[in-house]
């Protein structure tokens, strides 16, 4: 049995804050006790001095790309996991736009198995709503939710077919199965790039409005409503989409949604760079900074911050997405979107704790329990019988942020170079020690 001793727990999901010892044995929680480690469970037991450390339960991250199969030069899922267990992260869901798409059982069952041979993160795949992510004829999702799939999702692209939608929000309701959304209305973004606002004219650059992503968060929202599907919406950028999925869930619609750590850190300005230094092409501008949806306005990340704090937004996911240097080193228009976020996003949304923005109880359950619930997975908590999934925090240890000495296999970060405070020192997964920090 492994005791993790005298930490401070922080269990949203049992609305535990306090200083307990967490008791795992074999691969489940056995109790979270007041009473520390007694001198004769010291010497028959595996004891973890935890004081002064935070004890949380595994995080869980909705929105991850594995690049594998077909990519595996930026990312695989062996390197990904790995990557993800250093931020604490112990469920992670892949997306599905590999090459090729996740929209078959043999895919899923492939991610699925590789997922269990590296033995770090459990990887749970995502299915794509639509074959080959085309948008058009429908995927089979009973088959893909019999192979592993926790959602259905074209992310990446949208479902631009309102009848598609509508058709796919009915199959996936029938098998209770969260249908993901990348909202974006290719109309209104198509030919942009960052942002529509000060910033992109400023820099000469072609912007996407607000609007693109909030019209289809409310055209979505309505079929849902419609429907009585379970929508879940990627990535939400903009205070129009928060809106709207408040009011939505004020009426009933059986709507969650998640925010990354880049859209509320930082805004469509930190495409400019470091003031005068030149980005990855040798311009003024940093391709890291370069995701879609975009970074956007103060407004919009406040937004975010808020919905965070109010519950509004249910879960903090990172939507990971690696890219080679030859992706990135381009000229801004031409750069490919994303970021990677698995070993910053426990760091990045402490951050907001220490600035005021958001309580601890909070943050982490938008970190744990928050995401589990939204797509009912039996994790991101440490109640009595739950899967033994544990990260041991030093919330003061800071460290500098070097994308080259990351697990994963890609660099595109934008905060290379920061200074975060919070790290993960053991990552437990089942019971598993899967990570710890050089030194512990």
């Amino acid at each position: 049995m492994i005791l993790l001793d005298a930490g401070r727990v922080i269990d949203p999901s049992q609305k535990i804050d306090g200083t307990r010892t967490v008791l795992i044995d074999g691969e489940r929680i056995k109790e979270v006790r007041e009473q520390g480690a007694t001198p004769a469970e010291k010497l028959v037991h595996t004891v973890i001095d935890c004081r002064g450390r935070w004890i949380l339960p595994g995080l869980v991250d909705l929105h991850v790309h594995l690049r594998e199969p077909g990519e595996e030069g930026k990312e695989t899922i062996a390197t990904g996991a790995r990557a993800a267990v250093a931020g604490g992260v112990t469920t992670i869901v892949a997306m599905p736009n590999t090459r090729p798409v996740c929209d078959s059982a043999a895919v899923a069952r492939f991610v699925a198995a590789r997922g269990r041979e590296a033995g770090f993160a459990r990887v749970l795949p995502a299915g794509a709503i639509t074959r080959g992510s085309n948008g058009e004829q429908l995927a089979d999702m009973a088959e893909l939710k019999e192979a592993g799939c926790v959602c259905v999702t074209d992310d990446g692209r949208p479902v631009m077919s309102a009848g598609v939608m509508r058709r796919a929000l009915e199959y996936a309701r029938d098998l209770d199965l969260p249908v993901m959304v990348h909202a974006e209305d290719l109309t209104l973004s198509s030919g942009g790039c960052m942002n529509e606002g000060p910033a992109a004219t400023r820099l000469g650059l072609p912007g996407i409005p607000a609007a693109a992503e909030v019209a289809m968060v409310q055209r979505d929202l309505l079929l849902a409503e419609l429907t009585g599907a379970r929508l879940h919406v990627a990535h939400v950028s903009a205070a129009g989409s928060v809106r709207a999925i408040r009011e939505a869930k004020a009426r009933g619609v059986r709507v969650t949604c998640e925010a990354a750590p880049h859209h509320f850190t930082l805004t469509d300005e930190a495409v400019a760079g470091v003031a005068a230094a030149l980005g990855p092409a040798g311009e003024p501008y940093d391709a890291h900074a370069k995701m879609n949806p975009p970074l956007r306005a103060e407004s919009d990340r406040r937004a975010i911050i808020g919905a965070l704090d109010d519950g509004t937004i249910d879960a903090i996911a990172t939507d990971h997405a690696p890219h080679g240097a030859g992706d990135k080193q381009l000229e801004f228009i031409n750069a490919l979107n994303g970021v990677i976020g698995l070993e910053t996003s426990l760091a990045l949304t402490l951050a907001l704790v220490r600035a005021g923005d958001l309580p601890i109880s909070r943050a982490v359950e938008r970190l744990t329990f928050g995401p589990a619930r939204a797509f009912g997975l039996p994790y991101g908590t440490l109640v009595s019988g739950a899967t033994a999934d544990a990260v041991v925090v030093d919330p003061e240890r800071e460290w500098k942020v070097e994308p080259q000495r990351f697990f994963s296999r890609s660099r595109n970060s934008p905060f290379s170079g920061w200074t975060l405070r919070g790290r993960v020192l053991r990552t437990y997964v089942g019971g598993k020690l899967v990570h710890t920090e050089q030194g512990q």
